[in-house]
């Protein structure tokens, strides 16, 4: 095979699957909840714990309660009676390169604050 063609199925090859590559690495987040405080936990699809990101905690429609840093270990724990959690809450975390967010229903806090 000449070289020119060589070269231009390997980058054809590189094109292609370069955005198979950057979604390998994206943010997963969840968030579980109890009748004390909601734990966020985000990772890289990788398993990779996220160390530096922002964590915004939004009420049900959808209005900026707080910003807080997430924790080396990737998790925070946000107290309930810090912020007006009646509408549910959306934690959304972002670490500059990569976002995502998880949702937290009243129905969420009322199923695990039943005794």
């Amino acid at each position: 095979m000449d070289r020119t063609v060589i070269r231009a199925v390997v980058l054809a090859s590189v094109l292609v699957a370069a955005p198979f590559g950057a979604a390998a690495h994206q943010l997963t987040v969840f968030a579980s909840v109890d009748c004390e405080a909601v734990l966020v936990e985000a990772k890289f699809s990788n398993g990779k714990a996220v160390q530096l990101a922002e964590v915004r905690v939004l009420d049900g429609e959808n209005a900026l309660l707080s910003t807080l840093a997430i924790g080396e270990d990737g998790t925070l724990s946000i107290p309930l009676d810090s912020v007006d959690h009646s509408g549910g809450l959306v934690i959304e975390v972002d670490t500059g390169s990569h976002d995502n967010y998880w949702i937290v229903t009243p129905d969420d806090i009322a199923r695990n604050c039943q005794s």
